[in-house]
């Protein structure tokens, strides 16, 4: 049987999910991944506590080091910043700029969020939470 390649974004094939208990992987990924998340927290106009909260609470003073040193960054950050990539390139399919933008920050009366925004929720569920609400958005767009 043959095995069909993943495709990750548009352009970016792979065969198997990254393996990112491996040092090697994590130095591959860690820049661009890093680079993508401050690209994301910019259009969603996330505060540094939000920003901070979404990477697992950081200290202020590491969330700056990313913005200014190259590092590994750990298997814990890139799966964070793996689901909150998603979650922007879902909220782009399903809605215009505008409101994808912003929906993070909005209240949300889907029963997953009890009326709290979806970005209270990741914060206060971290990893689980930033799955479900990629789940949500992926089951919302048909699976795609």
């Amino acid at each position: 049987m043959a095995t069909h390649p993943l495709i990750a974004a548009p352009g970016y094939q792979f065969d198997t999910a990254p393996d990112l208990s491996r040092i090697e992987t994590r130095e591959r990924l860690s820049q661009s991944a890093v680079d993508g998340f401050f690209a994301i927290t910019e259009k969603w106009d996330l505060k540094v506590e939000q920003a901070r909260a979404l990477l697992g609470g950081i200290p202020r003073s590491t969330l700056h080091k990313y913005k200014t040193a190259a590092g590994t960054r750990s298997q814990d950050e890139l799966m964070r910043i793996s689901y909150i990539v998603g979650i922007y390139k879902a909220l782009h399919i399903l809605f215009n700029d505008e409101l994808a933008d912003e929906w993070m920050k909005r209240p949300n009366d889907n029963p997953l969020f009890s009326g709290a925004t979806p970005l209270e929720y990741a914060v206060k569920t971290g990893i689980p939470g930033l799955h479900q609400i990629r789940r949500l958005l992926d089951a919302a767009r048909g699976g795609r």
